[in-house]
């Protein structure tokens, strides 16, 4: 099963309250002299046929890169997993990469990697560092939106804990920081030398 470029929409999850970063918009928090929203997009443009963003907040400001954005259902916070429901109603492609708007270094080869892992009975394909799993790093089949819609009504908020209810292979990468997420200025400070 071979799975294009083309077939893909890359959904980025910027809808992140940034508490860590004291509120701010992760999405356009500056590393290396650029807005985090503009390092995830040069990553993941040259991998897959389209973008959406979802975003809770500055929807204007994403607009203006010239990518459709979507806010989540609901204004109560429920976390990445109503951000994923989202980017999945928003496809229209088969397949959908998920990926978090704060992790500048995201590999050039994520998409090849993942894709090349799915089976015809896999529905997900996500990340590993030697480190720990990367669930919000996953390439899914955008069928899936009715078993995270209906995880979600049952009060499901843990992307981990869903993804343990479908059929998932894990895709190991060697390079720890490969997925290296930005929640403080030390973080950026680290990451920068490697943009």
């Amino acid at each position: 099963m071979k799975i294009y470029g083309e077939q893909i929409t890359a959904g980025i999850l910027a809808g992140g309250e940034g508490r860590r970063l004291g509120g701010v918009d992760k999405g356009w928090y500056t590393v290396g002299g650029r807005p985090l929203i503009e390092h995830t997009l040069d990553r993941l443009k040259p991998q897959v046929g389209r973008i959406v963003i979802s975003a809770n907040r500055s929807l204007p400001r994403y607009r203006s890169l010239g990518y459709t954005v979507h806010g989540d259902d609901t204004d109560d916070h429920r976390g990445p997993l109503a951000g994923i429901a989202t980017v999945l109603k928003a496809a229209a492609t088969p397949y959908v990469l998920v990926a978090p708007v704060d992790t500048p270094l995201l590999p050039l080869d994520l998409v090849d990697r993942l894709a090349a892992a799915m089976r015809s009975e896999t529905d997900i394909a996500v990340a590993r560092t030697p480190d720990k799993l990367h669930p919000l790093h996953a390439l899914m089949r955008r069928s899936l939106l009715d078993d995270i819609q209906a995880a979600l009504f049952s009060g499901v908020r843990r992307v981990t804990e869903w993804q343990q209810e479908t059929e998932r292979v894990v895709v190991d990468w060697a390079d720890a920081n490969a997925f290296a997420n930005i929640n403080n200025d030390e973080d950026a400070e680290a990451v920068t030398g490697q943009l």
